[in-house]
């Protein structure tokens, strides 16, 4: 098993329950977390047997384009289409940060963390 991270993948995108969040928009960062069997492609020297980086940043960017009131919500959206488009992932990690959000106070960013595994299939 190995780790592949994508880090501060740095996106403006149009999520939050208030109006004007959504028609002005703001800054985004977002972390990944791969876990996957990396023994493979450690041998072979091919993409074909890792987890692409550039895939797991498209999704990241075509995901985030579609506004959503809860960074949960994207951020599950995330996860599903990684997990269905790439068998090799085996457990993922994603955080998303809102930059400056609109809370009232002097705050950095808030951030959302979920986990998800592959179920393993019973016979």
């Amino acid at each position: 098993m190995g780790i592949i991270k994508v880090e501060n993948i740095r996106v403006f995108a149009n999520h939050g329950c208030l109006d004007e969040e959504t028609k002005i928009g703001s800054d985004y960062r977002i972390d990944l977390e791969i876990k996957a069997n990396l023994k493979t492609s450690a041998m072979s020297d091919k993409l074909v047997d890792t987890v692409d980086y550039v895939f797991l940043n498209k999704v990241v960017r075509e995901e985030m384009a579609t506004p959503s009131k809860l960074l949960e919500t994207v951020a599950k959206r995330i996860l599903n289409r990684i997990f269905s488009e790439d068998q090799m992932v085996k457990k993922a990690t994603i955080s998303v940060s809102k930059i400056n959000p609109p809370i009232g106070g002097d705050v950095e960013m808030v951030t959302i963390k979920m986990t998800q595994k592959r179920k393993k299939c019973s016979k």
